[in-house]
């Protein structure tokens, strides 16, 4: 006991300090831990400055400390008026910017594409913000009516009819195409060395179309009545709800549950039909603005905007169909999907162009910029759908499984369940086909279609604007534009990518 008690110890003195340890947070720690702990990190962090030195600080140089910010003419743009090297010449872009948003567009009536902008922007803010309640009624209006409105705004004109005239007068154009296939091979008949196979052919189509004609006789006898009435507009436009409101409450189940349906059809005819009094359709509506004289921003926005919408819904039914287990539709998605992924995007735009007109009839024309429309979203579909299978794979077969085992059917166990959970997968590739579609609009100009970048080279043209820097900053302002719309889809596309993994996040 008298051994321990002797060797026992008790500090007397306080421990010195210890030296405070490495900073790892801050601007300081950021340096410290990120861009120099190690020698490789240094050199590329010594590389990096110099880069930034001989890019960032010319490019800065140019459009701002040397720029020339007022003028009238080229001459505030010359080195010799402004006195000191010229940098980018922004009262060009001043001068050319109603041009480079809307083109040729006439300037009375550039008010309805500023109030089409309005009202995309109004519908598509809530349905990009998570918490805002009523998604299901702004996603209609976005998806469905919005484009219609957009539709008329910017082209203008208004409609001779509803659902009844279409109807019939796509039913009419469907007999006349089969009888005069009809009539085409009986005259072929007569010089070829084959002749009764094309007359029996061609006979038994003229049988075909007459059987439609009786067919949809009662459809284009009440399409002319209507017609012929003091406000056939509004009649068919009544005929048309009728029918279609009835239908659904049939479908959705009578009496018992189908009020609902009937219910929502009668809303959404009565929305439309304050659009068409709103708008004046049902009396010419608003003067047509040929697509040829659209331009700039506005084409690179409808162009993209409707390439990614209707991209989706051809990507997913593709992506379904190529899994599919019935070999006809599995073989057409593929080939359609090989097809289309094997020709770059200009062969497309010139098909459409050129091309398409020569197989439709000579009394069907169709516009330049929807031909444009139709190939650029055939097109990137057919990539959406390659994206878009990658995420079905990714899900567990067990997903499907357990669904089946519940009793769900197959539709609501891809609807629920399976695509969900893939298109959360395959949100980066999604939205990186998305900025690659938004600036491969600019080869629309290829086909006479003037989008930003038409219309900013169609400006370099004008001889008052003539400088050394006017390309420079055309392009510089140009590529600013690409940068906002490219750079909020990548950043909106992590937010979302984010949220919806939240499950993962520890």
């Amino acid at each position: 006991m008298t051994d321990m008690s002797a060797s026992s110890f008790v500090r007397q003195d306080l421990v010195a300090e210890r030296a405070a340890p490495a900073k790892t947070t801050g601007f300081i720690g950021f340096l410290r831990t990120r861009l120099l702990n190690s020698p490789g990190n240094i050199l590329l962090t010594i590389l990096g400055l110099l880069l930034a030195w001989y890019i960032v600080v010319p490019t800065v140089k140019f459009l701002l400390v040397d720029a020339v910010w007022a003028g009238k003419d080229r001459t505030a743009c010359l080195a010799e008026k402004a006195g000191h090297e010229v940098g980018a010449c922004w009262p060009y872009i001043e001068a050319k910017l109603t041009q480079l948003i809307y083109g040729f567009y006439p300037e009375a009536q550039r008010w309805r594409v500023n109030l089409t902008y309005a009202l995309g922007a109004a519908l598509l803010l809530p349905l990009l913000m998570p918490r805002l309640p009523a998604k299901g009624i702004n996603s209609g209006l976005f998806f469905f009516a919005f484009p219609v409105v957009a539709f008329f705004l910017l082209h203008g004109g208004g409609v001779a009819g509803f659902g009844v005239s279409w109807t019939a007068g796509v039913l009419q154009l469907f007999e006349q195409s089969v009888g005069g296939a009809g009539d085409l091979l009986v005259n072929l008949s007569k010089s070829s060395a084959i002749a009764p196979l094309p007359w029996v052919l061609g006979k038994l189509l003229v049988l075909v179309g007459l059987l439609i004609h009786w067919l949809i006789f009662p459809l284009t006898w009440l399409r002319d009545q209507l017609q012929l009435s003091s406000l056939p507009v509004w009649g068919d436009f009544l005929v048309t709800a009728v029918i279609v409101s009835a239908v659904l409450f049939v479908v959705g189940g009578g009496m018992r549950t189908g009020r609902r349906a009937l219910i929502g059809s009668l809303l959404t005819f009565a929305g439309i039909a304050v659009g068409i009094k709103l708008m004046g359709l049902d009396r010419g509506g608003f003067p047509i603005v040929d697509t040829r004289l659209w331009g700039g921003l506005l084409v690179t926005l409808v162009i993209a905007i409707t390439g990614i919408v209707a991209s989706m819904p051809i990507g997913i039914a593709l992506a379904l169909g190529r899994r599919s287990s019935i070999p006809l539709i599995r073989i057409f998605s593929i080939a359609f999907i090989e097809f289309w992924r094997g020709v770059p995007l200009i062969t497309v735009l010139f098909f459409a162009t050129y091309m398409l007109p020569l197989f439709v009839p000579g009394n069907f024309a169709v516009d330049g910029l929807l031909r444009a429309l139709i190939g650029v979203a055939i097109f990137t579909g057919a990539y959406m759908a390659e994206v878009i299978r990658g995420g079905l794979a990714a899900v567990a077969r067990g997903q499907a499984e357990a669904a089946s085992a519940l009793g769900l059917s197959w539709w609501k166990t891809t609807s629920l369940i399976v695509l969900p959970q893939a298109l959360r997968y395959v949100i980066p590739g999604i939205v990186n086909s998305f900025i690659s579609l938004f600036k491969d609009t600019s080869l629309v100009s290829i086909v006479a279609l003037f989008d930003l970048l038409g219309s900013l080279r169609a400006s370099f043209s004008d001889p008052n604007w003539s400088t050394p820097t006017t390309a420079f900053t055309g392009f510089a302002f140009a590529g600013m534009i690409y940068f906002v719309f490219c750079f909020g889809m990548s950043r909106y596309s992590l937010f979302v990518e984010h949220r919806l993994n939240a499950h993962r996040r520890h």
